[in-house]
């Protein structure tokens, strides 16, 4: 799930949303102005509903965000490194870039999200009834009630022993526990969001048989949405048990071509070295690459590769083709590339499975390799699935991994 735009950073992570909030909001605006809160007490002037529904949609939102947030601190106390965290139509998105170390540090990162859920419904809850026991409270009364019972519900659900959801990580979590294995604990969890995927689409369509169409087509969207996304974690899951044994060295490409940090867009977009066969390319420092350069012409004829030196980045041909033309002969790629904190990095004897997660929440699909500090090589999502295709018809590069 990719966000459409970041209205910026929360507690330093990359807030998303996806175009999806906006018919969350329109949703819950139309709902509450024309149904719920007019339904409640009417007779109110039809801007108090609208005002009362717009401020009760945004305190929504900012519940779902705090729901994922919370995952996000957790995670981030417990060594896993937080991608960003994206909001769209079905909640919210933490993309995480490894998985827990331990059943217990996985047991914390879930079960906070719907901890919290549960204590801010409680909080409207308590708010709502203090209005309505001192003032007249009216929309206000009605419009925290709705966001406690909201919250609380949402907290419930999430609870649901199935993945993708909360309670699927806790379900996880224990059988990781019991049994000393995270890939039989991720196939108990989601072959439970499976089920629990087919009965939400089952009952989604038994209601719009019955004639709730709005109520069964949107049971039937969460229902599905719960089986796609817990077929593809049993399927990283195995994809990670396929890879057990397997190094990193086995799969990176070896001694990239890479880009001098003070190169200009224009001569990388131009320069035939940087063309068709790679669509990103490792940046090293200006002071390393100038002196690859000069001491060794051949080497610049063929393109830099990594010697000795410092990498600090990683440029794309997209993100460089997005700089206007007129400003590509100015601008560095330094200034457009991906710093090398942001990226996955790996080092040649690291097991490659635990390089899947992050390879697969970077944008760029790509992780560099690294050995005491120094470019030894590029690891993309092609790689793993070449070496995927291999270890699925053969078992020479297994034995010799072992």
């Amino acid at each position: 799930m990719r966000a459409t735009f970041s209205p910026g950073r929360v507690a330093g992570i990359r807030v998303g949303m996806h175009w999806s909030v906006l018919l969350v909001f329109v949703l819950i605006l139309v709902g509450l102005a024309e149904g719920g809160l007019r339904d409640a007490y009417p007779d109110r002037p039809t801007w108090q509903y609208w005002f009362a529904s717009a401020v009760t949609a945004v305190l929504f939102l900012l519940s779902l965000l705090a729901h994922e947030i919370s995952h996000a601190l957790v995670a981030r106390r417990n060594g896993v490194v937080v991608e960003d965290i994206t909001l769209w139509l079905l909640g919210g998105l933490a993309r995480l870039r490894s998985e827990a170390s331990t059943p217990g540090a996985e047991l914390r990162i879930a079960g906070v999200g719907p901890l919290v859920s549960l204590v801010l419904g409680a909080l409207f809850a308590l708010a709502a009834g203090l209005l309505a026991l001192f003032t007249e409270g009216g929309l206000a009364v009605g419009a925290l009630a709705w966001l406690a019972g909201i919250n609380i519900v949402l907290a419930v659900f999430n609870a649901l022993p199935a993945a993708p959801l909360d309670g699927g990580r806790l379900l996880r979590a224990a059988v990781w526990w019991k049994t000393g294995s995270l890939l039989r604990a991720t196939t108990v969890a989601t072959a439970a969001g499976r089920l629990l995927g087919w009965v939400l689409v089952g009952t989604g369509l038994y209601l719009v048989l019955l004639g709730d169409v709005f109520s069964g087509i949107w049971l039937v969207v969460i229902g599905w949405f719960v089986t796609a996304v817990a077929t593809a974690e049993g399927g990283q899951a195995r994809l990670r048990e396929v890879l057990g044994g397997i190094p990193v060295r086995d799969a990176m490409s070896a001694d990239p071509v890479t880009v001098p940090a003070a190169t200009t867009v224009a001569e990388f977009l131009t320069d035939p070295r940087y063309r068709y066969r790679h669509s990103a390319f490792p940046v090293l420092d200006a002071d390393t690459a100038g002196a690859a350069e000069t001491g060794n012409t051949a080497r610049t004829a063929e393109g830099t590769r990594d010697g000795a030196g410092t990498v600090v980045g990683l440029v794309t041909l997209k993100a460089a083709d997005a700089v206007p033309g007129a400003e590509r002969t100015s601008t560095a790629v330094a200034r457009v590339m991906t710093p090398i904190a942001d990226l996955p990095t790996a080092r040649p004897d690291d097991p490659l499975a635990r390089l899947v997660p992050e390879l697969q929440a970077d944008a760029a699909h790509r992780a560099l390799v690294l050995e005491d500090g120094r470019l030894v090589g590029i690891v993309t999502s092609a790689d793993i699935s070449r070496v995927t295709s291999w270890l699925s018809s053969s078992t020479t590069w297994r034995g010799r991994a072992m």
